[in-house]
């Protein structure tokens, strides 16, 4: 079983393709943490647990998701975590995970994929996005074999600026950068609600057909970036940058 938690398609592209080549069922965790379900699932092989890097670490809604999963079946667990850069020392944070829930580690996967944190990074145009898409299908491609047979994954090393990045350097962005605050619409908004309907923490109304924010925001950025008139803005930081979502994985698909 995969299980696999996105923004802007990412990481649900990863888990299409890691579900075509492994032949193994997918589940999107989104509509569970929407909703404040709790999951409940049985798969016979090793879980995969595909999400983005969110500052340094699996996002917390995820993590916190899994830990109060009721998961029968394998007690086994691979992750790929989506990122722009790295991944700095989440893989600790994910040994500690699997202790807690009962699970064996099995590995780590970083996957490169184009940036989408368009609050405080450049966003790749489309045609420098679709040949970074590509190198990390490649990449993943590679990663099948050992998941197929039940292999575990090199070691992520993250030394000490990658420790720092998923220690106090998580915790000082979760608490201090993450806001929904400077979050705005223009005139383009035509009032359609799909911000709304799309946040993953019921984060959105509609108040006089305009977006209101609240506190729980996660900065995924899936209202910003699923916009259809490109509407939204994150105070002056998002403004000209390209809005980024991933195409999903086909069969058709190759790596040539």
């Amino acid at each position: 079983m995969i299980v696999y938690f996105t923004g802007t398609g990412n990481s649900r592209r990863a888990a299409q393709l890691l579900g075509s080549r492994l032949n193994r069922p997918l589940t999107d965790a989104t509509p569970y943490i929407r909703e404040g379900k709790r999951l409940e699932l049985q798969s016979d092989t090793p879980w995969i647990f595909v999400a983005p890097t969110y500052g340094w670490q699996l996002p917390h809604v995820f993590r916190d998701l899994i830990l109060n999963a009721d998961l029968q079946g394998s007690k086994e667990a691979y992750f790929v975590m989506t990122c722009g850069s790295g991944v700095g020392n989440a893989e600790q944070h994910l040994r500690q995970l699997c202790a807690k829930k009962g699970l064996t580690f099995k590995g780590l996967q970083p996957l490169v994929m184009p940036e989408n944190y368009i609050a405080m990074f450049p966003v790749p145009d489309e045609r420098a996005a679709t040949v970074i898409i590509k190198k990390a299908d490649k990449r993943l491609e590679r990663t099948v074999p050992l998941m197929a047979q039940g292999l575990s994954l090199p070691t992520v090393k993250a030394g000490l600026g990658g420790k720092a990045m998923s220690g106090i350097v998580n915790t000082v962005f979760t608490r201090g950068v993450v806001t929904a605050k400077p979050f705005r619409t223009t005139a383009a908004c035509m009032g359609c609600g799909k911000c709304a309907r799309i946040c993953p923490r019921s984060n959105i109304s509609l108040a006089s057909g305009r977006p209101v924010w609240t506190d729980e925001c996660i900065h995924c950025m899936a209202c910003i970036s699923h916009c259809p008139t490109k509407a939204i803005e994150y105070g002056r930081k998002s403004v000209g940058k390209p809005r980024y979502l991933c195409p999903e994985w086909k069969e058709t698909e190759t790596n040539d």
